[in-house]
This record gives structure tokens, C-alpha cells and sequence, in this order.
């Protein structure tokens, strides 16, 4: 017999914590953020850099990505304005975010920096702060845009650094969009 537990009872565990979790604005499944939107909701898709913003839409179905436009950064507010136009302007219904995970699978610094982005996002006042935000690893997804449209798209190396970035959100968002199934 156990001194320690003289019924033999199973060890209870300890109970869970009542404090209340810290607001994340993200890390939801895909089938998560489906359950979230309305229906015909439209996803807008960020690949976010340090000099640009590139954005991509889902159609209502959320089947196809496509590549929207490119926003060049500037202060945080500017790019927030611009995000809201944006959402206001094709009812979008939820954000994806692309996470730049390190080669290994690990979050540096870029990843910090993307979901500070998205927690910046909760502080404004747009349309934008009330969005359910997933994040979706972006591992490669410029690389494979840019040798897309170098063998397959045959575009010129200006017309690349036009549509690189909104090229890359589709890519990232397709890729979420596939997974919601």
C-alpha cells in the first residue's frame, strides 16, 4: 500500500488555472476559422515584409486565391488604413497571415514580428481589429512563386518585382484555403 495515497486512489490532478488566457489574435485551425465566417465570407490572404504588404482574396466559395495588389509600407497606421479600405471594400471576412517559420520549423524573429502585426491589428479602430486572423506557414512561398514565374510565366525580372509579393499572399492563402477543404 502507498503511504502517499492510502486508498490507492488515482493521483488528482491539479486543478486549471481560472486566470484568463492572454488575447491571441490567431492560431486557428482552418477548419476553425471556416466555422468562424459567414457564409460567402472572403479571406484576405498578407504576406507581410518589411518594405511591402502583399494581399490576396478568396473568392466567396473560398476555393481560389488570387492575387490582389501590393501595399508599400509605411507607418503602421497608413498600412492599417489601407488594410481596412481593402476590407471594407471586398467584405472580407477573415485574415490569413503568412508566418515565415525558420527552415527547421522554428519561430525567429520574422514570426515574432508577424504576430506582433497581428496583435497591432486589434488596437485600431477598423474593420479590421474585429477580423478572426489564422496564421499559415510560409516556408518557400516566395522562392516558388518567383520560379513559377521565371519558368513557367516567363515574366521579366521588373514585372516579377511588381507581383512578387501579392503572388506570394495567393500562394500562402491557397494553401490555407486547401487545407479548409
Amino acid at each position: 500500500m502507498d503511504d502517499r495515497n492510502p486508498e490507492n486512489q488515482p493521483p488528482v490532478p491539479p486543478p486549471e488555472s481560472t486566470a484568463p488566457r492572454p488575447a491571441r489574435p490567431a492560431d486557428l485551425t482552418p477548419a476553425e476559422m471556416k466555422a468562424l465566417l459567414p457564409r460567402h465570407g472572403r479571406l484576405l490572404g498578407l504576406d507581410l515584409g518589411t518594405k511591402t504588404i502583399g494581399l490576396a482574396l478568396s473568392d466567396a466559395l473560398l476555393m481560389v486565391a488570387t492575387p490582389l495588389i501590393t501595399i508599400r509600407r509605411t507607418k503602421f497606421t497608413q498600412d492599417v488604413d489601407e488594410l481596412a479600405a481593402v476590407v471594407k471594400k471586398h467584405e472580407v471576412a477573415g485574415l490569413v497571415l503568412g508566418l515565415p517559420r525558420e527552415m527547421d520549423g522554428t519561430e525567429g524573429k520574422r514570426c515574432q514580428s508577424t504576430r506582433q502585426f497581428a496583435l497591432n491589428l486589434r488596437t485600431k479602430q477598423t474593420p479590421v481589429a474585429a477580423l478572426p486572423v489564422a496564421f499559415w506557414d510560409e516556408r518557400l512561398s516566395t522562392v516558388a512563386v518567383q520560379r513559377m514565374m521565371i519558368e513557367e510565366m516567363d515574366l521579366s525580372r521588373k514585372r516579377r518585382a511588381e507581383t512578387v509579393d501579392q503572388s506570394a499572399a495567393a500562394y500562402i492563402l491557397q494553401g490555407f484555403l486547401d487545407a479548409m477543404g
